[in-house]
């Protein structure tokens, strides 16, 4: 359709849009926004969505959308010489729906008068009302040597007159100088997707995915290597996903899935770059992802706060407990509070409340006697953030197991590492060659930790027999951190409870630093429960269910008991250092294979089982009777670890009926394997704040 068609159309349709009534029946929520949209525009004002309520599974229930003048005028700026101007002038005009049980949406009210005048003449350049049409945005794109004012006059030649035009000459300009700082180096995309058939060539399980657009140039770009396949299986269960790294000649996102390893550190999952930071952008990420890691979903996954990150999410990983980062939120008090005039108190008073409120009820209180004490109902960050306190805040996540991760930063470090290897010169391709020298130095501090921990021995800090226990199984890095709560035991007092059905309850005070400078004491009081046929011991401080480290409050319980051994399943085998992890034995390019003689056996072995396996696999007797003897042989070895048994099972574990998938696939297939890759069309820098990115 022509640009001119296209706006006669649109101009047809305001004349007939009919007044939403109450009653009405939408089939979907979308549906509902579209009408009060259509209404607003041909009425001459914007429509936003001003509330939204969810029930407690996070699902939609009520939607109040309302005039682009909604809300009161709020300045944070000091100095009131310098604020913004505002559109906010609270104008009441509103449509409310609410969700059925049928899943359709009802019409509950409506409130039709303004307190402003409205012009529909200039209604156009509302913002909600100027898109970029793809076409045109096309036309921009590809006219790279003509001047930007002679590309704008044909647009308007084309669409007959300027008001015809859904887009400022002002828009125009901005993209460009987005699109101006994207160009990549000719020839780019296609040297990449060689490189990447390079790769796969020399390892099968070196995974890529390349997404074209209808002119077959690059638009998203996925990879991981054998060895971060691999380490999947085994540290998957937990991923944090980062998108703040740019590389600089581009501006294209670079996202990381990352999380930890035995020793903490961390490890990368794979990674890409994409063009847009939109939903649909992030959906075809994570798709590709999960491919490569053979269908199997993480438990939990880590972002910043970005609405097209968590619509993503919603519908790729629709069962993995999704958390925002902490430190994100927090480091944004300064900018969405400062205007107040004790933003000092309110600050220091949301910290507390949000690092030293240790259940759900505590913070429901002193979230409650925050907004009260300093007036901040109309406050629409905290009460968006207080809508979603599931999702960030320590005492609503606690329940779930984070491998002792809380915000992103651990993906954020993973982009730094990067740093020592690329600048803002470097080109696509080169950045792919660096990120092997990069993950180089990864397997090489790796491979140090191993060392120290099978070399090095950290003294016990108690009598306790089960203290050596752990000693002799954790890497050193995860020993400290469990001798750090062995020592803070003498901070706790503890008291016997009840004991009902072969199960003690004991009460454990612990004196815990508080406040701004951890100068405060407040003693809380802890409930630990010990089984006293199992030895099964549970705290409701969670620190075990979300860190898989043992709490002080346990070893209070142990040490009373005087056990001198602990359940295995308190002795996660992801801390452990005496294990041979699969992804040792995986050939990258980056690791010199040959200087470990291990590996080298473990090459002849493999393929001397290769050619027993091709002999016998077309009998069933051979068969049987070969898979007897390697049983034989594991037997024999001692192969079986039993004692590495975890209470948490290994991503690897789900993975066994799981079909192989293609090492590679085009979203948009350009027909022949070796067809060229366009360079990307480009995309917009990250720079707007996350509730405000294309959804």
């Amino acid at each position: 359709m022509e640009i001119q068609d296209m706006n006669l159309e649109e101009n047809q349709n305001l004349e007939v849009v009919l007044e939403p009534k109450v009653g009405t029946i939408f089939n979907s929520e979308y549906e509902a926004h579209e009408c009060y949209a259509r209404y607003a525009k041909a009425k001459g004002f914007g429509s936003v969505t001003k509330t939204s309520k969810k029930r407690d599974g996070g699902l939609k229930s009520n939607i109040t959308y309302g005039c682009h003048r909604s809300g009161k005028p709020r300045t944070t700026a000091l100095n009131p010489g310098k604020s913004h101007p505002t559109t906010k002038i609270d104008c009441k005009a509103q449509m409310n729906i609410s969700l059925q049980v049928d899943g359709k949406w009802m019409l509950n009210s409506i409130e039709l008068k303004h307190n402003h005048e409205m012009d529909l003449d200039k209604v156009k350049y509302l913002k909600c009302y100027r898109t970029n049409r793809s076409h045109a945005m096309r036309k921009l794109n590809g006219a790279a040597e003509i001047k930007l004012n002679k590309t704008i006059a044909s647009c308007v030649i084309e669409a007959r007159a300027p008001e015809n035009l859904t887009w400022l000459e002002k828009d125009a300009r901005n993209y460009e100088d987005k699109v101006g700082r994207l160009w990549l180096k000719e020839g780019d995309a296609d040297a990449l997707h060689k490189y990447f058939v390079k790769m796969q060539k020399d390892n099968g399980d070196f995974f890529y995915a390349i997404d074209l657009d209808e002119d077959n140039r690059l638009r998203n770009v996925f990879w991981a290597d054998a060895r971060s396949r691999e380490l999947y299986k085994e540290f998957g269960d937990v991923v944090t996903f980062d998108t703040t790294y740019l590389v600089n000649n581009y501006d294209m996102p670079f996202a990381s899935f990352v999380g930890v390893n035995h020793h903490g550190q961390s490890i990368l999952f794979g990674c890409g770059l994409i063009s847009w930071e939109d939903t649909a952008s992030f959906v075809w990420l994570f798709e590709s992802w999960l491919s490569c890691m053979f269908d199997c979903y993480p438990n939990a996954i880590i972002t910043d706060l970005c609405r097209a990150m968590q619509n993503a999410i919603s519908q790729v990983f629709p069962n993995a407990r999704h958390r925002w980062c902490l430190w994100h939120i927090m480091k944004k008090i300064s900018e969405k509070l400062k205007g107040y005039d004790e933003y000092k108190q309110i600050k220091r008073k949301l910290k507390n409340v949000v690092y030293d409120s240790l259940n759900l009820e505590e913070f429901e209180q002193n979230w409650a006697d925050l907004i009260n004490a300093y007036d901040l109902q109309g406050n629409d960050w905290l009460a968006g953030l207080y809508e979603e306190r599931h999702r960030w805040v320590p005492a609503f996540v606690k329940d779930t197991f984070w491998a002792g991760m809380s915000t992103t930063q651990r993906g954020e470090s993973m982009n730094a590492f990067f740093d020592g290897y690329v600048h803002s010169n470097t080109t696509l391709k080169e950045f792919v060659e660096q990120y092997e020298n990069a993950l180089r130095k990864k397997v090489q501090e790796e491979e140090e930790a191993d060392a120290r921990s099978l070399n090095v021995q950290v003294q016990n800090v108690s009598p306790y027999g089960f203290e050596n226990q752990f000693q002799q199984a954790y890497t050193v890095a995860k020993y400290k951190q469990f001798r750090v709560q062995v020592a803070e035991k003498i901070g706790c007092n503890l008291t016997i409870g009840l004991v009902v059905n072969g199960i003690s309850q004991f009460h454990i005070e612990q004196d815990i630093l508080v406040g701004k400078r951890k100068d405060t004491f407040k003693t809380v009081t802890f409930l630990v429960h010990f089984n006293e046929e199992s030895r099964e011991t549970n705290c409701n401080c969670r620190l075990f269910e979300s860190k898989g480290m043992v709490c002080t409050h346990m070893i209070s319980v142990w040490s009373k008991k005087k056990l001198e051994v602990v359940p295995d399943k308190y002795i996660l085998r992801r801390w452990r250092k005496n294990l041979a992890r699969s992804h040792t034995k995986v050939k990258v390019s980056y690791v010199n294979w040959e200087r470990k003689p291990e590996f080298g056996r473990y090459d002849s072995l493999l393929e001397l089982f290769n050619k027993a396996a091709d002999k016998a696999m077309y009998s069933t007797a051979k068969t049987d009777r070969m898979a007897a003897r390697l049983r034989e042989i594991k037997a024999e070895n001692d192969l079986y670890d039993e004692e590495c048994l975890s209470n948490m099972p290994m991503v690897g574990e789900l993975l066994s009926n799981v079909d192989v998938f293609p090492q590679f696939f085009w979203e948009q297939t350009p027909g022949e394997y070796e067809a060229t890759v366009g360079d990307p069309s480009k995309g917009p820098r990250r720079g707007r704040l996350p509730a405000k990115r294309k959804q």
